[in-house]
């Protein structure tokens, strides 16, 4: 998509600021609900319950991992079977309150310890990466290392939400270190600066944006087909 914007980890941060602020008047539960929803509704777009019913959702502890859980929820709702991973448990009310409405859908929560995700992995149809985010800084630490080295060595496909994890928001896979390089990309609000050689499918969440900050931060946004919450911005392909 020629003409969108693409964003810093900095121009990120102030738009998430301005929505959440008294003027853009979001809350975060708000805007992790919409998120977690257009990745939902991205994974279903390219990979379909018959075929990929067993998603293996992998939570960090910040804002990505809460739209992880919600994401986990609707999927749960769109006839998939999800299981949630959690290397490291998220300590904001809003994380544990995400996190019980998962087991109020009787969503399977695996242990800890990254053997319970080694062995999950052989079952698993599709992973979807919600760890790290736009705030990520290296190196990755214990015990994300691992966990990342085997979601990318489990040759299982993968979607990323908003930035693979691992990657530096600005300049990519780059940045050294274990990273996952997913098939699908859901970058939220818009995409960010790391993401444009990304070689897969990339699609746009984030129609939540009101026109008014669309156009004050100039992010040219393409329009939304029907009542989709996601848009793609790669012409059309397998996976």
């Amino acid at each position: 998509m020629s003409g969108i914007r693409y964003l810093t980890a900095k121009l990120a941060q102030e738009i998430d600021e301005e929505l959440m602020s008294l003027a853009g008047a979001f809350s975060l539960d708000q805007l992790m609900e919409l998120a977690g929803l257009s990745c939902a509704q991205a994974l279903a777009k390219v990979y379909k319950s018959e075929t990929h019913k067993n998603v293996l959702v992998c939570c960090g502890p910040g804002n990505q991992g809460g739209d992880g859980l919600v994401a986990a929820r609707h999927l749960a709702m769109f006839g998939y079977e999800p299981t949630v991973y959690m290397p490291k448990l998220g300590s904001k009310d809003i994380y544990k309150r995400l996190q019980k409405q998962c087991d109020n859908m009787e969503i399977k929560t695996l242990p800890h310890d990254v053997s319970a995700l080694e062995s999950a992995l052989p079952n698993t149809h599709v992973i979807l990466d919600a760890i790290f985010g736009f705030s990520f800084r290296g190196p990755v630490r214990p015990p994300f290392d691992q966990v990342i080295q085997l979601i990318q060595g489990s040759h299982k496909p993968i979607v990323s939400v908003d930035i693979p994890s691992g990657w530096d928001v600005e300049n990519g896979a780059s940045a050294g270190g274990p990273v996952i390089m997913p098939d699908v990309l859901v970058s939220l609000t818009a995409p960010k600066e790391g993401a444009r050689n990304f070689k897969g499918r990339h699609f746009l969440g984030g129609r939540f944006i009101p026109r008014a900050l669309a156009k004050k931060f100039e992010l040219n946004l393409p329009d939304y087909p029907g009542i989709d919450q996601v848009t793609e911005l790669t012409p059309h392909g397998s996976v």
